[in-house]
């Protein structure tokens, strides 16, 4: 009697930490980067009233006789699995998708968290809800170096990004082999100078017998050949200090796609 007692008693105690965890998830549903946790139960160990039997000549054989004793917790784990998305409209508000934490530094102690709601101190620091220093790399002329030494990521107050002038281009995509001869294509590139004044760059795309020539306003030229829908050799044109790479435009028939898909600029190391 009283054993059925104990192990439905095991049972209440165990089912009580399940509502001890659930009751902490549905209290943190509005905490930002929270993550939920499971509790897992296993059984107690049996009591052992009987010993299993071999079967004999005369008799058969018999299983043995266990009581269970209960239920105990065996563990409470944290699910890891990256959260959806939530527009909050603040630019410091940071998430992780995926795998990953945020280091932050307390003092002299690092820790580490998934809660991406971040700002600016008065100092310029970003830091956590609770004032904890971000940690990350700094940028050396504008480029990341992975693999240095972390430390504080600071927004100096009233610091001005320099403009830096548009150095190269890249331009993509298909020239129809089909196109009759004389047909152009005209494109425009974005680009900006030094002061960060925006201009253009356009590239007149000309069919020829052989292929296709490339040319700019200043009489810059170029020509790309095509051996069965791909250049035989990478080709650019450099125009107005910018080197435009044309090495990933393909000849191919019918499809006229051409377009610039990217562009960088470079500032010198401060």
């Amino acid at each position: 009697m009283l054993r059925s007692l104990f192990a439905g008693i095991s049972g209440l105690r165990s089912h009580q930490t399940m509502l001890d965890v659930t009751g902490n998830n549905i209290a943190n549903v509005n905490t930002t980067g929270y993550k939920a946790s499971a509790v897992q139960f296993q059984d107690s160990l049996s009591q052992l009233l009987r010993n299993s039997m071999m079967p004999q000549q005369a008799a058969g054989g018999q299983n043995p006789a266990q009581v269970g004793l209960g239920v105990q917790v065996a563990g409470i784990s944290t699910n890891f699995a990256s959260g959806a998305p939530q527009p909050t409209g603040v630019p410091t508000d940071l998430m992780i998708a995926g795998d990953g934490f945020f280091v932050v530094r307390s003092g002299g102690e690092t820790l580490y968290t998934r809660n991406g709601g971040f700002s600016f101190d008065a100092s310029g620091k970003l830091v956590s809800a609770d004032g904890a220093l971000v940690q990350g790399w700094t940028a050396r002329g504008g480029a990341i170096v992975p693999g240095q030494g972390i430390g504080d990521i600071t927004l100096p107050v009233g610091a001005l990004s320099p403009a830096a002038a548009t150095t190269t281009a890249r331009v993509t995509g298909n020239l129809p082999s089909g196109a009759a001869v004389g047909e152009t294509l005209v494109r425009d590139i974005k680009t900006y100078d030094a002061e960060g004044a925006a201009t253009s760059l356009r590239l007149t795309f000309t069919r020829t017998a052989t292929g296709w020539d490339v040319t700019d306003p200043a009489g810059a030229r170029t020509s790309l050949a095509f051996t069965d829908g791909t250049q035989a050799g990478a080709s650019s044109i450099v125009s107005a200090g910018i080197t435009v790479d044309l090495s990933a435009v393909t000849g191919f028939a019918d499809v006229s796609d051409v377009a610039i898909r990217s562009r960088t600029a470079s500032r010198p190391a401060p």
